[in-house]
């Protein structure tokens, strides 16, 4: 078999790429018309797995989850399969394990006053797996369903959906000064300060830590580390850091914005710029009113926009430099693609294709598109996706090894250096675009 063509069917990277395809097209066909969650629940836990309108009792989720578990199951043990990574048998019974965990994180991330204080699924999926596989251990049956990078790369793709391009420039020459002037900036400032001033060794943790801080946390994360082939304990490192602070800057930055009297838009954009999660920046711009949360979440779409690019650059980088012999040929174009994150290009089609066939197709109306598409398939599998590998990831982690990757402190003194950079360097370009050049932008 040609060797291009056996690399779509053996690689993980593409796998990914066709999941993400047939998710889509089977939304496109309306063979999946929503997807089952776990609900909000206050006082009575069982809530969370009932329908509930108007108060009254109307059907319950567990059948539907138990269908997405078994659809899920079914779909990723296809690409299984054809790769020859595992056994399918042995995989089938460790997904479904790693989905019900995955359900409990869900479970407690939704309760009231935890989901109030944005503590996020993807902290409870990370720290349920952890306290597994730090405590009794993770058995070999349940490790065999933790196909981490699998899950992170379909995520990634369907993330590609959620970014509509006319909808991030309808905020126009502000947001865009925000997101794309900074990110690049504080992205090259902390990877220097890494290898130059606290001359980090681990490199691929330093460059994991920038992006998540300059991009948008999680998502930014988990790109690079695929793109520059990092540990898991590097990414659980990164991804942990980047959640507390989240949780941090989400509560108090829109406190601070209202006790200073600085104007909501402004505010609004710097929180976009530099909290490092969509839901959260969302949460913290909802805090200063409806045109505030808007600014806010399109100043972060305009930087998820970055996610592939900078995926792109750094596999280049590690490949020209970082991972080069000094005294080898120089990489040609073939190593390039070879070491290119593939999912990428999924992500980059998925986010193409809504932003102009399905858009235009709806006449450019972005509500249809997300509330028939997006909002009840693609964002929610997105999710799912994501939750499974963050269970996975704790699952296949320990806090020596954690402990081992600190190097004296080094990766935490980098992410509270570059973010005070960030929210420094971030206020000063949003208060020029939004108040100096572009003061009606809304």
């Amino acid at each position: 078999m040609n060797t291009g063509i056996k690399s779509l069917i053996k690689e993980e990277d593409w796998w990914a790429v066709w999941f993400g395809v047939i998710i889509i097209f089977l939304t496109l066909l309306q063979v999946v018309p929503r997807i089952p969650k776990v609900g909000t629940w206050t006082d009575n836990p069982l809530n969370a797995f009932m329908v509930i309108k108007d108060g009254v009792v109307t059907g319950n989720l567990i059948v539907p989850l138990l269908i997405l578990m078994v659809c899920l199951g079914v779909l990723t043990s296809i690409g299984i399969a054809f790769m020859k990574v595992e056994n399918v048998g042995k995989y089938l019974a460790g997904f479904f394990a790693i989905f019900i965990l995955s359900c409990l994180a869900y479970w407690i991330a939704h309760q009231t006053n935890v989901k109030y204080w944005g503590l996020s699924y993807a902290m409870w999926a990370l720290l349920v797996g952890l306290l597994i596989s730090n405590t009794i251990g993770t058995p070999d049956w349940l490790r065999a369903g933790a196909k981490t990078e699998l899950f992170i790369k379909t995520g990634l793709v369907l993330l590609g959906a959620e970014i509509l391009f006319k909808k991030i420039l309808s905020l126009g020459a502000p947001g865009l000064m925000v997101a794309w002037i900074v990110t690049p900036v504080v992205i090259i400032f902390m990877f220097r300060f890494a290898n130059r001033t606290l001359k980090m060794k681990n490199k691929k943790l330093a460059i994991i830590i920038a992006s998540a801080t300059s991009v948008c946390g999680v998502s930014a994360a988990i790109a690079t580390a695929a793109a520059c082939r990092a540990k898991k304990d590097d990414l659980t490192l990164a991804v942990g850091m980047t959640l507390i602070f989240t949780v941090l800057m989400m509560i108090f930055m829109p406190i601070g914005i209202k006790l200073i009297g600085m104007s909501n838009i402004l505010g609004a954009a710097w929180m976009g710029g530099t909290i490092d999660s969509t839901g959260a920046v969302v949460a913290a711009g909802s805090m200063l009113g409806s045109d505030a949360e808007k600014v806010a979440a399109v100043v972060k779409m305009i930087q998820n926009v970055l996610i592939g690019l900078v995926a792109f650059i750094v596999a280049i980088y590690w490949v020209m430099s970082v991972d080069r012999d000094p005294e080898g040929p120089r990489p040609n174009a073939m190593e390039i693609w070879y070491r290119f994150p593939k999912f990428v290009i999924g992500f980059v089609a998925a986010s193409l294709f809504f932003s102009f066939v399905m858009v235009p197709a709806a006449k450019g109306d972005f509500s249809m598109v997300e509330a028939n598409y997006i909002n009840p398939v693609t964002k929610i599998l997105r999710g799912w996706f994501f939750c499974l590998a963050f269970t996975s990831i704790g699952l296949e982690s320990n806090f020596k090894e954690l402990a081992g990757n600190m190097e004296g402190g080094k990766p935490m003194t980098l992410y509270i250096v570059g973010q005070s950079f960030n929210i420094i360097l971030t206020l000063i370009v949003a208060w020029f675009a939004f108040i100096i050049l572009f003061p009606n932008a809304i």
